[in-house]
């Protein structure tokens, strides 16, 4: 048909009714209902696979097939049992034969068994990389279709305690040439009460450079008594020479310290120590003093940064920070042990941020907690969080280069 007018326009219609008719044909797809059915299908096949083998194994137990006449026969099957059971798949319904003369065992589920070990294995996981009791039981009720009580998330995790423990207590190298140490206060309930205790936490740089969570134990408070006992601990478990350990100045960790690893040099972490200065210090003078500080530790050597800190302390009284000098002048020396080991060590040795990645971890996941109701589980969850992050690439990596202090290392292992 001849098309009047503009041939353009009457090109354009033809062409947006070409449009038109091709989409009228395009097919729109529900992705929800698609995924949902693609969902019941696979749950369905495991379902109708699991009954299969089910009675297979009956089958090879009786060592007859139904109704069949056979002197071989062992046992007669009696009916079926329903019993759920979850999988990663949802939860599926089991038809377990009844059997007369013998009791059926299958190897395929365990006996009483509710869950598949892999859905059990995925709550634990969930549970230690920090998801609350009650997020696992809307993920497990949205995953496979059924609601897991707190209870059971309680007793799955007992489970794994054991293997913690292990982990915890396990045995240690001799020598260790960096030890970091803090502790970290979490919440416990005594009774009717909420109140703070203390896990004391270690990480070791071991003879080829890499960190290792070596110390965790519960401190209830950070007195010379905890700190002794958890040094105590670390040297019963292995731990003989210690070069340089790093920490805050912790009531009681110095005393306790000396008693237990007197060859052991002290750190002052000095990023504490700045805060202690920073304590005394008004907010609108902070900024200007951390660049005074700062400069004490980016001295080329001990004598250069003992000059800056007396420096540093006489501008302070001109500035009538008299408390603030008086924090400098007493701490400043703990602050410079660093500066007797390799120059490259100095900015990973001379603050415990070696310690701040496993802090964070540990608070994150016991912010979730709130209250532990006893100081086992509380330990356990903190354990499970250092062991977590411990194996994960934090502990794979070189931290450090030893090598500069391989003469100190042979020197330890020829005595």
């Amino acid at each position: 048909m001849a098309c009047p007018g503009n041939a353009m326009i009457c090109l354009t219609t033809k062409s947006s009714r070409k449009e038109q008719a091709m989409s009228e044909k395009i097919v729109s797809l529900n992705e929800d209902a698609v995924k949902e059915e693609i969902a019941t299908l696979v749950k369905k096949t495991v379902q109708d696979t699991l009954n299969a083998l089910l009675d297979e194994e009956a089958g090879i137990l009786v060592r007859a097939e139904k109704y069949e006449r056979s002197m071989a026969r062992e046992a007669y099957r009696s009916g079926h049992y329903r019993r759920n059971l979850t999988t990663p798949s949802g939860e599926v319904s089991l038809d377990i034969p009844k059997l007369k003369g013998l009791t059926f065992q299958t190897a395929i589920i365990d006996r009483y068994r509710r869950r598949e070990s892999s859905v059990e294995e995925a709550m634990i996981e969930m549970y230690l990389a920090g998801v609350s009791t009650r997020r696992i039981e809307d993920v497990s009720e949205l995953l496979w279709g059924t609601k897991v009580s707190p209870a059971t998330v309680s007793k799955l995790n007992k489970q794994v305690y054991g293997e913690i423990e292990q982990w915890r207590t396990r045995a240690l190298s001799e020598y260790y040439p960096y030890v970091y140490i803090d502790g970290i206060y979490i919440k416990r309930r005594w009774g009717s009460r909420v109140e703070n205790v203390s896990i004391l936490i270690a990480i070791g740089v071991n003879e080829e450079g890499y960190r290792e969570v070596i110390g965790c134990s519960e401190g209830f408070a950070e007195d010379k008594q905890s700190w002794k006992s958890f040094l105590l601990e670390l040297a019963d478990r292995g731990v003989k020479h210690i070069d340089l350990v790093t920490g805050d100045k912790r009531q009681g960790m110095l005393g306790a310290l000396a008693e237990v690893y007197p060859e052991a040099r002290y750190q002052r972490c000095t990023v504490h120590f700045y805060r202690n200065v920073f304590s005394k210090t008004p907010r609108k003078d902070r900024a200007y003093v951390a660049k005074m500080l700062k400069a004490i530790h980016a001295s080329e050597d001990r004598t250069a940064a003992e000059a800056k800190a007396h420096a540093v302390i006489e501008n302070l009284k001109t500035m009538h920070l008299t408390e603030a000098g008086k924090v400098v002048e007493n701490g400043f020396a703990e602050t410079l042990t660093y500066f007797d080991f390799p120059d490259t060590h100095w900015r990973r040795i001379r603050t415990n941020n070696a310690l701040e990645r496993l802090n964070r971890e540990i608070r994150r996941r016991t912010r979730v907690v709130g209250a532990f109701p006893d100081g086992p589980s509380a330990l356990m969850l903190v354990a499970a969080r250092c062991r977590y992050v411990a194996e994960s690439s934090w502990g794979q990596r070189r931290y450090l280069d030893v090598s500069l202090i391989e003469r100190r290392i042979e020197g330890r292992k020829a005595k």
